[in-house]
């Protein structure tokens, strides 16, 4: 019902196009702009669908992206050439992103297994060459750190014996986290050693103290299974900062819900032992300026 409504709202023209990708056909793919890396031609209307199975998220990483914008035209992404995607909230379609001009996007991804991209170019010129972006169905969330727990939802389990530091970030990260979405991370440290975990990067969602009645999403911190009162929740944008287990085991939690979103974040965990303080990475003068 959804899509035929969708179908009778988009005005097809000659170069309107309508591509579908789904994960029992392959996992892993490219799509581009229609006649990339040459420009696409005027009125050019596309929506392309993606179709996964089960935990399977959508998620889509952009190699090149150049779109027809004038010197004069508007300053956000109305009234000018863009791609949009929807993802489905409740059974409904919902935009969640709106892309224009040459900026390359950071990473989507799906809050479930479908997602949908509409391309608008009703103007052109020899440089509007497009775009070309990479898609995938998975069901990692793009967390690429850890070992991941196939029995959860999302959980990934972090043990000092596989490795004593290391990194970890909220789904989709450096793009914007997905919706209505929660994953844990587990941290397991040896009999006599400490968690420490470094906040780098923080960009949550919401308004402290991060409650449900103010519609927030929140990274949560935990020395128990269970909800620990001494750190509570975190939420809104933060400068990097610091946290410390009590003992060998620390729980983080991230929730999302199905409203706004934010970039999440991206943190180091360290293993010490319980006698040991916590020392910064040394950086070099090249990197120690310079956020990628």
């Amino acid at each position: 019902m959804l899509l035929t409504v969708l179908y009778r709202y988009l005005s097809f023209s000659p170069s309107s196009c309508h591509q579908e990708f789904s994960s029992d056909g392959t996992k892993h793919g490219t799509l581009t702009s229609p006649h990339f890396p040459s420009p696409y031609p005027p009125n050019t209307h596309c929506h392309y669908e993606f179709f996964g199975r089960g935990k399977e998220r959508v998620r889509l990483i952009f190699q090149d992206f150049y779109l027809y914008k004038s010197a004069d035209g508007s300053v956000d992404c109305t009234n000018v050439d863009s791609l949009q995607a929807f993802i489905y909230v409740d059974g409904r379609l919902e935009k969640v992103e709106m892309f224009c001009g040459v900026n390359l996007p950071k990473p989507i991804m799906s809050n479930g297994p479908k997602l949908m991209l509409e391309f608008r170019g009703t103007q052109s010129s020899r440089y509007a060459r497009g775009f070309k972006i990479s898609y995938s169905f998975v069901e990692n969330f793009g967390i690429n750190t850890g070992r991941q727990l196939k029995e959860f939802p999302c959980a990934f389990v972090y043990n000092s014996s596989e490795a004593r530091n290391g990194t970890f970030a909220s789904p989709n990260y450096p793009g914007q986290y997905p919706r209505d979405t929660e994953c844990t991370y587990f941290f397991h440290g040896g009999e006599t050693e400490k968690v420490h975990l470094h906040f780098s990067n923080f960009d949550v969602e919401g308004i402290e103290p991060c409650e449900v009645v103010t519609a927030s999403d929140y990274v949560e911190l935990s020395n128990s299974m269970t909800e620990d009162s001494r750190f509570g929740r975190f939420c809104g944008q933060k400068k990097e900062f610091h946290v410390e287990s009590e003992r060998n085991f620390f729980k983080v939690t991230f929730r999302s819900n199905d409203r706004l979103d934010g970039t999440g974040f991206k943190a180091i965990y360290q293993f010490l032992e319980v006698t040991d303080e916590y020392q910064a990475p040394m950086q070099d003068e090249s990197s120690s300026s310079v956020c990628k």
